[in-house]
């Protein structure tokens, strides 16, 4: 039974499908739903701790130089990082200067926009990135891979493709 308080409302006693059925969600809908979110939330934090301990390396900053490394010149615009890392331009800016910081990216003026600036992974970030690539792959295929066959991975796939279409 849900007990919810809405906006200061009495506890909202009927239970899930009542809820659910106001906003068109089933309970067993619900339930994958937050199935889904557990399972990211536990499998991002297995991530995290594993680049901690091993390689002192936040994810999200594993997942800014993964995207520089990939990129022309393993350098991307500040405002085109937060869209791939999913950050807000503020944030992503904090979260550069502390790496700018620690020596694994730089910033370099845009030159066709006095405003713009491209992250730039350094050598450092390079080689701490190759460094901790192993860990992070190898948790990825422990963690997610392992636990669906090649089928079923398929599937998994193309219905989080759904989900994000972009490339």
């Amino acid at each position: 039974m849900c007990r919810c308080y809405v906006s200061g409302a009495a506890p909202y006693d009927r239970g899930v499908e009542a809820w659910s059925g106001r906003s068109r969600v089933t309970a067993d809908e619900l339930a994958v739903w937050r199935t889904f979110l557990r399972a990211h939330a536990r499998v991002v934090r297995a991530l995290e701790v594993d680049l901690l301990a091993k390689h002192d390396l936040p994810l999200a900053w594993y997942d800014v130089m993964v995207q520089l490394v990939e990129a022309p010149g393993r350098r991307v615009r500040m405002t085109e990082l937060a869209d791939r890392v999913l950050l807000s331009r503020s944030g992503l800016t904090r979260l550069v200067d502390r790496m700018v910081g620690a020596g694994l990216v730089r910033r370099e003026p845009c030159d066709t926009d006095a405003r713009g600036y491209y992250a730039v992974l350094t050598d450092e970030g390079y080689a701490r990135l190759r460094s901790a690539a192993g860990t992070h792959l190898r948790g990825v295929r422990d963690r997610v891979i392992s636990v669906f066959d090649a089928g079923e991975l398929e599937l998994l796939g193309s219905y989080l493709a759904r989900l994000d279409p972009t490339p």
